[in-house]
């Protein structure tokens, strides 16, 4: 009765065109009321304890620092700074799309965010220069996906806080799996180069290396402002949230100076950041309402009980979930789908013995498949708006399909080696 009662509402407020957070919260509440015995209380009480958690106030301060970033024109000039270094290497300045993802990644905790910053200084630039435009769409909205799993990652965050998982191990974690991804990447670019059509311009100046240092040294700032994010975190000098708050105070002085940040500048990326928080923030409370009432009910494990019954092992059961998010990701955003999916997931994977910091960095890498996955994938919506529909939805879709496998191909490569993303962990 309870998944019955679970399921159809969920269908039938979600159809109805109502607000996902609201949907989530509704659905939570009607299980605490008929299959809980009267327990709504127990909603009022979970969603004063997540708003109240110091741990998760990180979430909004880092949510600012990403439109600090963006507001600001620093990616241009991380941009143009790492250029040189590219300049000769097959596939070109594509390779400069994935890098500066991969840094900017480093201090935004946001996929949008990553590729709207890049993608808005990349595709002009690289689109002037010859390369062709379908493969400039494709590095960007691929490389855009490493913003959510490189620490600090939004989803990582909001992952550890709801879940009570540390968010310093997961950052930890992060690590070596988004610059693997990073680098796949950019062996897919060599290939690509080096077969089928051009995709880049004849490249006829040998490599100017006192130009690829002049070019290394104007981005100076940006480790500064990597230290205070991730260093102080690292080091054990602050929490995440001290971090968030260290990282916006410096990313303003850093627009402020090095960056074409102003005061009207400053305060759109203010009313942009609270607008982001206020609607992630109504599903946050959604989510944990019905977390209180999956978990009160026992929900996820009779999910694996019934599941089992089939005859399906650990794996079996873990592609299936799989499975789910890649599908829901056709339909969901990022953020959404990892909130409402995790009341009923997580506990499943941990009840399956799997490592809940492992699980972290897998969930992060299912919704970074869905970020460009049509027809939803927000990725593939930026990119193309930036390229004012030069290059279509289902072009960047087709562009982006190297990246879209390279992702997947991560996810099972991390499954059947797990030691990949906890060995760093293990070392604390």
């Amino acid at each position: 009765m309870s998944w019955l009662l679970l399921s159809g509402s969920l269908i039938l407020l979600l159809s109805s065109g109502a607000i996902l957070g609201a949907a989530l919260g509704l659905t939570g509440m009607l299980l605490l009321h008929f299959q809980a015995h009267g327990a709504t209380p127990l909603a009022i009480t979970a969603s004063w304890n997540m708003l109240t958690d110091f741990t998760l106030s990180a979430v909004p301060l880092f949510i600012f620092l990403g439109e600090i970033l963006l507001a600001s024109g620093i990616s241009k000039r991380v941009y143009n700074g790492l250029t040189p270094l590219f300049s000769r290497v097959p596939g070109q300045l594509l390779h400069t799309n994935i890098a500066v993802c991969t840094l900017f990644g480093a201090v935004s905790g946001s996929s949008t965010s990553t590729a709207a910053a890049i993608g808005s200084v990349g595709y002009p630039e690289l689109k002037r220069r010859g390369y062709k435009p379908s493969m400039v769409v494709g590095t960007l909205a691929g490389g855009g996906t490493l913003g959510l799993l490189i620490p600090p990652s939004l989803a990582l965050i909001i992952y550890g806080a709801t879940q009570n998982v540390s968010i310093g191990k997961l950052f930890l974690a992060g690590i070596l799996p988004g610059i693997m991804i990073a680098f796949a990447f950019s062996l897919w670019i060599i290939v690509r180069s080096k077969f089928g059509d051009s995709v880049t311009p004849i490249a006829k100046d040998r490599m100017d290396w006192s130009e690829v240092r002049r070019g290394l040294l104007e981005i100076w700032p940006l480790p500064i402002l990597i230290f205070f994010v991730l260093g102080t975190i690292y080091l054990g000098i602050a929490t995440p949230t001290e971090a968030a708050a260290l990282g916006g105070v410096a990313s303003v002085a850093l627009g402020m100076t090095w960056g074409d940040l102003n005061f009207p500048r400053l305060w759109q990326a203010f009313k942009h950041a609270s607008i982001m928080f206020a609607t992630i923030g109504m599903i946050l409370i959604g989510t944990v309402i019905l977390s209180q009432a999956v978990s009160l009910l026992g929900i996820p494990r009779a999910a694996v009980e019934a599941i089992s019954g089939f005859g399906l092992g650990p794996y079996g059961i873990l592609l299936l979930i799989i499975v789910v998010y890649i599908v829901l990701g056709c339909f969901f955003d990022g953020i959404s789908l990892l909130l409402m999916t995790l009341p009923i997931t997580f506990p499943m994977v941990i009840s399956l013995g799997f490592d809940p910091i492992w699980f972290g960095i897998i969930v992060t890498l299912l919704i970074e498949i869905g970020m460009i996955t049509p027809p939803v994938g927000l990725n593939l919506f930026v990119i193309s708006s930036i390229s004012n529909n030069d290059v279509d939805l289902t072009s960047a879709a087709k562009a982006s399909l190297p990246y879209w496998l390279i992702l997947l191909g991560s996810v099972a490569v991390f499954t059947a080696f797990p030691g990949m993303i906890l060995w760093i962990t293990q070392l604390m």
